[in-house]
């Protein structure tokens, strides 16, 4: 055992031992508002890698998937009739919240940018020499669309399909909704 000082402190650190099952992360800042934000991030941090030990899969990052799977579901609206059409259409118009979402948030021209990486997937999809293309997704720091899967920008794919089986069951209940109530503005009869 070792008594450090660290900043204004003293920490006692047990080294060398023969098992090495848990650990301690020191979390300093200058402020409290600081602290908070730093363990909300490792926290967040720490469960991405738990879920993905978890589940040992991954997928591409960066709006690569929501595009993708936009893409795909616009040209699968155009084979079905009537409103069915209309309400696959609006979920994959949807599904591109997240990139804009995304490029937005990095202080980046949004309409572009998804314009740019709507055409890598729609080309993808349809010719298979382009295939590779499928793992394009943004890069907010360069303001550009590039391959996410080289970069190491990833996810656990856990998330992405809980995350899309959460916002499927909520467009379904809303689509299921056939009644509505209406109230009358304040002073009208019938209050």
């Amino acid at each position: 055992m070792v008594e450090e000082k660290v900043g204004d402190g003293e920490l006692i650190y047990v080294k060398g031992c023969k098992t090495k099952a848990a650990c301690t992360i020191v979390l300093r800042g200058a402020n409290e508002f600081m602290l908070d934000e730093m363990d909300r991030s490792l926290h967040d941090s720490l469960m991405v890698v738990k879920r993905m030990l978890e589940s040992n899969t991954l997928t591409v990052g960066g709006g690569a998937v929501e595009t993708a799977l936009s893409i795909y579901l616009e040209n699968f609206a155009t084979t079905l009739g009537s409103r069915e059409q209309l309400a696959v259409q609006q979920y994959a118009e949807a599904l591109l919240v997240i990139p804009k979402t995304l490029a937005i948030n990095a202080a980046q021209d949004s309409i572009e940018l998804v314009a740019k990486l709507r055409a890598y997937h729609n080309t993808s999809q349809l010719k298979e020499d382009k295939a590779h293309w499928k793992w394009m997704g943004l890069d907010l720091i360069g303001g550009k669309v590039r391959n996410n899967l080289d970069a190491g920008v990833v996810e656990p794919a856990i998330s992405k399909v809980k995350s899309m089986r959460f916002a499927t069951e909520a467009a379904i209940t809303i689509l299921r909704i056939d009644d509505l109530i209406k109230l009358s503005p304040p002073g009208q009869p019938g209050m």
